[in-house]
């Protein structure tokens, strides 16, 4: 990703937007250039057992900025990221709870502050959301349903939710158990409950990422990697399938899930540079 914070100093302000209903706070970081008065933004949204410093996020946050975007990455009230915002997950009975659902709402929250003045002492007038992973599956749902994005671009994004997931796996939800997912990076074991698999089947069709992609009028640029084993390129092509005119696929090659990049971050590949640029000149060119 090439440097521009340099000469663009950019500001990065912690915020937290409470619980309409008591719970977790939604907790993220507002990045702007020093100076400016952004009047588009950027909303970058992590996946599963993701958060908001992840790898590339914050980088990729600062080079928005730097382009006069507000850039706002910022973490789900139930990822697993405790209080004291380690990236060893600390709140693992937040993480056993987590929902789409949840998660779709808690975009729009951040849309609404934004929008509404509450981030910014002034409201963005266009808004563009980044997702990675399960976040970009997401991001077609929240776009789908709200006619304030202007721009969308997904990161290997997911094409479906029910199919990702084991007949046994959905047994042991069905019965009122937890199931446990291996953390590659961190080797812990992460719960998802059973009220995970009860929004999946209580709300299949609001969760349907196919439909809402068909449903998008939005340009949307599709970006994935050709050696991405978590989420098949396959994926990225379906989603392109089903998308209207305003989609491009971008598939990369080479590139894994993470276009190559690690967590601890350690640089910008050349894959990361290759998506950083195309991703940030689509929101320049369609954002207002």
């Amino acid at each position: 990703m090439p440097d521009d914070t340099a000469s663009h100093p950019i500001t990065r302000t912690p915020f937290e937007l409470p619980s309409p209903d008591g719970g977790p706070s939604v907790r993220g970081d507002l990045h702007v250039r020093q100076g400016a008065r952004p009047t588009a933004a950027v909303v970058l949204i992590h996946g599963f057992k993701g958060f908001r410093t992840f790898g590339f996020f914050p980088t990729l946050a600062q080079e928005a900025a730097a382009r006069g975007f507000a850039a706002v990455t910022f973490d789900f009230s139930h990822n697993g990221i405790g209080e004291d915002g380690a990236d060893t997950f600390s709140a693992m009975h937040l993480f056993a709870e987590q929902t789409h659902t949840r998660n779709v709402q808690e975009i729009r929250r951040v849309m609404d502050a934004l929008a509404g003045g509450a981030l910014l002492d002034h409201g963005v007038r266009s808004i563009g959301l980044l997702g990675h992973s399960r976040g970009g599956g997401e991001a077609v749902l929240a776009a789908a349903g709200d006619p304030r994005v202007d721009a969308l671009v997904t990161w290997a994004a997911i094409a479906g939710i029910a199919e990702r997931w084991s007949p046994e796996q959905v047994a042991t939800w069905r019965a009122g158990g937890t199931v446990q997912i291996e953390n590659a990076r961190t080797k812990q074991m992460m719960p998802v409950g059973p009220v995970y698999w009860r929004d999946v089947e209580q709300n299949r069709e609001r969760l349907d990422i196919p439909a809402a992609a068909a449903r998008l009028q939005i340009p949307w640029l599709i970006v994935h990697g050709d050696a991405d084993t978590s989420v098949p390129v396959d994926e990225g092509r379906r989603l392109f399938d089903a998308a209207g005119e305003a989609a491009e696929l971008l598939v990369v090659e080479g590139a894994d899930h993470g276009f190559n990049g690690k967590h601890p971050y350690a640089g910008a590949t050349p894959e990361l540079q290759l998506v950083t640029e195309a991703s940030l000149e689509w929101f320049q060119t369609h954002l207002k």
